[in-house]
């Protein structure tokens, strides 16, 4: 279960001891990024592109990975591994009011609605999003566990497979420093692609390789994000936190994706990025991994320590005053405020709970009924949902019957087709959004 650390944000840049080593699966290539990670730097010790590595023995290209680290004196770090694209499925859930300690249970209680591999084993993972959201990285268990026999024959330990979304979230919160009012980055991959990267408050998080000129991918970018138009984009690699060290040879306008990955690897429980990766597969070799561990423990101590020593002086003045106010009153009087306030606390949080069930129910509703209307294959990149409105982004066959199948639907009016346009399979790419009806 991802844990994310809140501290402070002086405290948690206090806090960053921890190396990490990124690779990204590019094609035919994997480009490997090493960096170390202190309060007042960050290092990025070195870089390596391994070429072909799926047509060449395992044992060869582990070897030059072996050669690398070793030269960086870094052989003790395990990899985190960022999957192609294609071969994750990423979703934001948005589960308001759920506590933290139950986002897991309720994600699982609809992961089967959020890919579209049917009865196909999955390999799922999640980080959080913000205050009630995470993102959900879903891939089939039989190309997670390809990789990692991949990786496994090549010497390779591996700590952390995980997608491009988790990875660059987790790396840019790294410092706690964020986008309060949120940014679009644009940026290339090693293959030349374009990453489009964003968050914004009404949105956590877009993620999406685009086809398309960068000042349109920055204008749909926006536009998802509900940023305003005049919103000037950033370079990818400017969004990340800036490395004080950088060899020459790590292009970070082309390595930022590896970059990122090393930043969200170095720091699995301040900054976790989603991992598909199954605890039991999971290496663990850095030193420097329980370092965050003790300065929580010494800032939780010292913490708790001030808490209990203000806590008894504040009893003590509390008790003082309740004493002189409980000789002014009679005991059976005191016990009838007491039960009457007892009684609509109950009360309150009994309604509270009633109306909680009712919504969520309302939401569980809607999803289900957008899985029957949304049949394959038409599937959906995401899922937005209002307590008014709902915003579907895909592809499908035929945009412009699907938006009016909506409309056939009980739970929803007024649907409408926000942008349509072919996309590389064949189908057309959809956003359409659709007001929702509101439920008794």
């Amino acid at each position: 279960m991802p844990l994310e650390i809140a501290i402070p944000k002086e405290l948690r840049k206090l806090a960053l001891f921890g190396s990490g080593v990124g690779i990204e699966v590019a094609g035919k290539d994997l480009q490997v990024v090493a960096a170390r990670v202190r309060p007042a730097r960050i290092r990025v010790m070195g870089c390596l592109a391994i070429r072909d590595f799926a047509s060449r023995p395992a044992a060869e290209w582990g070897a030059e990975y072996a050669k690398f680290l070793t030269s960086l004196g870094a052989s003790y770090l395990t990899a985190a591994v960022l999957l192609p694209r294609c071969e994750v499925v990423a979703r934001q859930v948005a589960l308001p009011g759920v506590p933290a300690g139950d986002m897991e249970g309720a994600i699982r209680f609809q992961l089967d609605s959020l890919h579209p591999y049917g009865e196909d084993e999955v390999a799922w993972g999640w980080s959080p999003a913000g205050p009630g959201a995470a993102v959900v990285g879903i891939a089939r268990r039989s190309v997670v566990d390809r990789y990692l026999q991949l990786f496994t024959a090549a010497g390779i330990l591996v700590a952390n497979f995980t997608f491009h979304a988790a990875a660059l979230h987790a790396a840019i919160g790294l410092d706690g420093a964020g986008h309060a009012d949120g940014f679009v980055a644009l940026g290339r991959d090693a293959s030349g692609a374009l990453e489009v990267y964003g968050e914004s408050p009404s949105r956590p998080i877009f993620s999406a390789e685009l086809e398309m000129p960068e000042d349109r991918a920055a204008a749909l970018a926006l536009s998802e994000l509900r940023l305003p138009p005049e919103t000037t984009p950033l370079k990818l690699e400017d969004a990340l936190p800036k490395p004080d060290v950088n060899p020459v040879e790590n292009d970070l306008s082309r390595n930022a994706l590896p970059y990122a990955t090393a930043l969200a690897g170095a720091f699995p429980r301040l900054a976790p990025a989603a991992n598909l990766l199954p605890l039991e597969d999971r290496r663990y070799g850095s030193r420097f991994m329980w370092v965050p561990t003790l300065v929580f423990a010494v800032l939780l101590a010292g913490v708790l320590g001030g808490a209990a020593a203000w806590s008894r002086a504040a009893d003590r003045r509390y008790l003082d005053r309740m004493h002189a106010e409980i000789a002014t009153l009679t005991p059976r009087q005191q016990r009838a405020a007491s039960l009457g306030r007892d009684a609509n606390r109950a009360l309150s949080r009994a309604q509270w709970l009633d109306q909680y069930r009712a919504q969520t129910r309302r939401d569980l509703d809607l999803l289900r009924e957008l899985t029957r209307l949304i049949d394959s294959p038409a599937w959906t990149r995401s899922i937005d949902v209002t307590r008014d409105s709902v915003r579907l982004t895909g592809e499908t066959p035929q945009a412009t019957a699907l938006w009016k199948i909506l409309d056939s639907s009980r739970l929803f009016r007024n649907s409408k087709l926000d942008y349509n346009q072919p996309s590389a399979a064949g189908g057309e790419s959809f956003i359409i959004s659709a007001t929702r009806e509101s439920g008794k």
